[in-house]
């Protein structure tokens, strides 16, 4: 838990781990990649109170490969970590591969909950389409959010979900994006403007969009990101921009969400000296 006034979540989204010693598209080990993010994590001035990952834990949603990232979320242990499925994902083995993560446990076909971070309300939100790289929402997976909606009425809530329920401008993005469900979401989020937050992933970007009177955004990966290319036609492309996460920080009256470079890097270093402006 935190020593500060404020309560932090930390999202990290699309890791894509694949089986020690394999290569995500046959060009980059994302492991190495997701350590050098939760080290960074864990050197923060304020430890985190929970972090959650919106989706693309995996590759191929393999049980080797939910191994090898329970192995590498170890150092984690003592902080509440919430999974979500993203495309890559396969409900059934993440449930079973971290079956001791009880909020996964739930009997219906969708991966989602609700939990408290401290003062704060996470709701995670499945959008996954089992074989297919866009998402949806059904009427169920809608209809369950309002009846959470509802229940959490005057707490500050953070809906976490792996697609995004905007348009990116990133046209192959776009393409494989939320294509049903996002204007009903809209509708129900804008009836509850305690939702403080969308938080997704999918993007392997930091994109920020108004939506329903709150603000969604998405986060990078801590690995390879999406190629900035706003042409409607644009190559389907990925590059190795520097990698990052996100904190949403509660201040008691809003959300605050910071973007945390991964890696180690210089500094910090005191702009003042004695009190003094160094010259």
């Amino acid at each position: 838990m935190s020593t500060a006034p404020y309560t932090f979540l930390a999202q990290i989204t699309d890791p894509h781990i694949r089986e020690p010693g394999r290569l995500a598209y046959g060009r980059i080990d994302t492991t190495p990649y997701l350590r050098r993010a939760i080290d960074s994590l864990l050197a923060l001035p304020q430890r985190p109170d929970a972090l959650v990952l919106t989706g693309d834990l995996c590759d191929f949603g393999r049980e080797a490969e939910y191994a090898h990232l329970a192995e590498l979320l170890a150092p984690l242990a003592d902080l509440p970590v919430y999974l979500l499925p993203g495309n890559h994902d396969e409900r059934v083995q993440l449930r079973k591969s971290f079956a001791h993560h009880v909020y996964l446990q739930g009997d219906g076909e969708f991966v989602q909950y609700s939990v408290r971070v401290g003062p704060l309300r996470l709701i995670a939100l499945d959008t996954v389409v089992p074989g297919q790289s866009h998402g949806a929402l059904c009427e169920a997976r809608l209809a369950w959010l309002e009846r959470e909606l509802t229940t959490c009425q005057g707490e500050p809530v953070v809906i976490a979900m792996h697609h995004p329920p905007f348009r990116t401008l990133i046209g192959h993005m776009d393409k494989i994006g939320l294509l049903a469900g996002a204007q009903e979401l809209e509708a129900i989020v804008a009836r509850h403007p305690n939702v403080e937050r969308i938080i997704c992933g999918h993007l392997h970007r930091a994109i920020d969009v108004r939506f329903g009177g709150t603000i969604a955004s998405t986060c990078p990966s801590p690995a390879h990101q999406v190629a900035l290319d706003l042409q409607p036609a644009a190559a389907s492309a990925w590059m190795l921009e520097p990698p990052a996460f996100r904190i949403h920080a509660w201040d008691g009256e809003r959300l605050v969400s910071h973007l945390a470079a991964s890696g180690i890097f210089e500094g910090p270093y005191p702009f003042h000296e004695n009190g003094m402006l160094i010259d």
